[in-house]
C-alpha cells in the first residue's frame, strides 16, 4: 500500500533552502559581475598603455625609415664620387646605414609584437564586456524571478505551516476524541455497568426471597430501587458531561447558574456569577466552549486552588463575549505550569482551554501569583450573525 503522507516539515525546509540557494546564487552573480567590471577597467587601462606604446614604436619606425633612406642616399652619393670621398667616409656611411637597418628591424619586430598584444587585449576586453553584460542580464532576470518566486514560496511556506497546524490540530482532535471515549467507557464500566450487574443480582435475590421471606424481599426491592436510582443518576451525569442538554433547552446563562449551584452544594465553595447584556443562543460552539471553560476552571479550583470564593462574569458586547473567572485561592507559578503543559499536554487544563478559545479566534489571558489567587480573562469574537448584545439587561446570581 502506497503512503501519500506528506512530510510538511521536510517540504518546508526544502522550500526555505531553495529560497536561500537562489539568494546565494544571486550573490555569486553579483560577485562575478563585479569581478568582470574590475577586469574590464584593468584591461582598458592596459590597452590604453599598449596603444600608446604602439604609437611611439610606429613613430620611431617612421623616423628610422626616414633616417635609413637618407643614409642610403649619402652612401649612394659617396659611391658615385669615387675620387672625392675617402675610405673612412665610405666606411662610416656603411656602418651608419647598417646600424639604422638593424634598429629599424628591431623596432619593426617590437611593433608587430605590440600590435599582437594590443589585438589580444582588445579581444579580452570584448569578452569581459560580454561577461559583464550577461551578468547584468542574469541579475535582472534573477531579480524578477526572485520577486515572483520568493513571494510564491513564502506563501507556500505559510500554507505548509497552516497545513501542519491543521494536521497537528487533527491529531489533537483525534486524541481528545479517544481520551473522551476512554473516559466515557471507564465511567460506564465503573458506574452503570456495575450497577446493572447489581440490579440483576438483586432481582434474582428478590425472586428467590419472595416466597420465603416477604419482609427481606421488600428490603431487597427497596435496595434495588436505590441502585436503579443511583444508576440513572450516573447515566444522567455521563450524558451531562458529554453535552449538557440544558444548553439547548435553557441556554448558556441558566446552564452555568445551575452548574454553579450544584458545584457550591457539593464543594462548599461560594460561587458568585453576574452577566451583562443578552446573548442570542445561536452559536452552539461558543456556548459550549464558554461552559466547558467554566466547568474546567471550577474543577481546577476544587482540585488545586483551595479557594473559598469564585467570581464568574459574562459580558456580552456587540462584537465580542468577555468571560472572567477569578478565585481567592493559593495561585500557582504560571511558567512551571506552561512548561509542564507543553511537555505533557496536561497542566491544569489551561492548554485545552487556550486552544478552544483560539480556535474561535479569541484571546486567552491568565493572571496568577502564589498566594494571590488566579484570574482568567477570555475574549471571544462574535460575528454579526452571532451578536450578543440585544439590550443592556443585567442579571446576577450568587450561591
Amino acid at each position: 500500500m502506497v503512503k501519500n503522507k506528506v512530510d510538511i516539515a521536510n517540504l518546508d525546509r526544502i522550500i526555505k533552502k531553495t529560497v536561500e540557494a537562489i539568494n546565494n546564487s544571486r550573490g555569486q552573480i553579483y560577485e562575478i559581475a563585479e569581478i568582470a567590471r574590475k577586469e574590464c577597467k584593468r584591461l582598458e587601462e592596459e590597452l590604453k598603455e599598449m596603444k600608446e606604446k604602439v604609437r611611439k614604436v610606429i613613430l620611431d619606425v617612421e623616423i628610422l625609415e626616414k633616417e635609413l633612406k637618407k643614409s642610403r642616399k649619402i652612401l649612394m652619393t659617396l659611391s658615385e664620387r669615387f675620387n672625392e670621398r675617402t675610405d673612412e667616409q665610405l666606411k662610416e656611411a656603411y656602418d651608419r646605414a647598417d646600424n639604422l637597418r638593424i634598429q629599424l628591424a628591431v623596432k619593426r619586430e617590437q611593433e608587430q609584437n605590440l600590435i599582437i598584444r594590443r589585438n589580444e587585449l582588445e579581444i579580452r576586453l570584448k569578452e569581459a564586456y560580454k561577461t559583464v553584460e550577461k551578468a547584468e542580464v542574469l541579475i535582472s532576470q534573477i531579480g524578477i524571478a526572485m520577486g515572483y518566486l520568493s513571494n510564491d514560496l513564502v506563501d507556500l511556506s505559510f500554507q505548509l505551516e497552516s497545513i501542519q497546524s491543521r494536521q497537528n490540530l487533527g491529531i489533537k482532535i483525534i486524541k481528545a476524541q479517544e481520551e473522551e471515549r476512554q473516559r466515557v467507557a471507564s465511567d460506564i464500566h465503573d458506574g452503570p455497568a456495575q450497577s446493572m450487574s447489581n440490579i440483576v443480582l438483586k432481582a434474582e435475590i428478590c425472586e428467590k426471597m419472595i416466597d420465603i421471606d416477604v419482609n427481606r424481599a421488600k428490603d431487597e426491592l427497596r435496595d434495588l430501587k436505590r441502585i436503579v436510582r443511583d444508576c440513572l443518576q450516573d447515566i444522567r451525569r455521563i450524558i451531562y458531561d458529554l453535552r449538557p442538554m440544558s444548553l439547548d433547552d435553557l441556554g448558556l446563562i441558566p446552564t452555568i447558574q445551575r452548574y454553579a449551584a450544584k458545584y457550591s452544594d457539593e464543594t462548599g465553595i461560594k460561587v458568585q456569577m453576574k452577566s451583562i447584556g443578552t446573548y442570542i443562543e445561536n452559536a452552539p460552539e461558543i456556548s459550549l466552549t464558554v461552559f466547558r471553560i467554566v466547568q474546567e476552571s471550577l474543577n481546577n479550583v476544587k482540585k488545586h486552588a483551595h479557594a473559598k470564593n469564585v467570581a464568574i462574569s459574562l459580558v456580552f458586547q456587540e462584537d465580542q463575549l468577555i468571560l472572567g473567572i477569578s478565585d481567592d485561592g493559593r495561585g500557582f507559578n504560571i511558567d512551571e505550569v506552561n512548561e509542564r503543559d507543553i511537555e505533557t499536554n496536561s497542566g491544569f487544563g489551561l492548554h485545552s482551554m487556550r486552544e478552544r478559545v483560539e480556535l474561535l479566534g479569541g484571546s486567552f489571558e491568565i493572571k496568577t501569583e502564589i498566594g494571590k489567587g488566579t484570574r482568567l480573562n477570555i475574549k471571544i469574537p462574535l460575528s454579526k450573525k452571532e451578536e450578543g448584545l440585544i439590550k443592556n439587561d443585567r442579571s446576577s446570581y450568587s450561591r
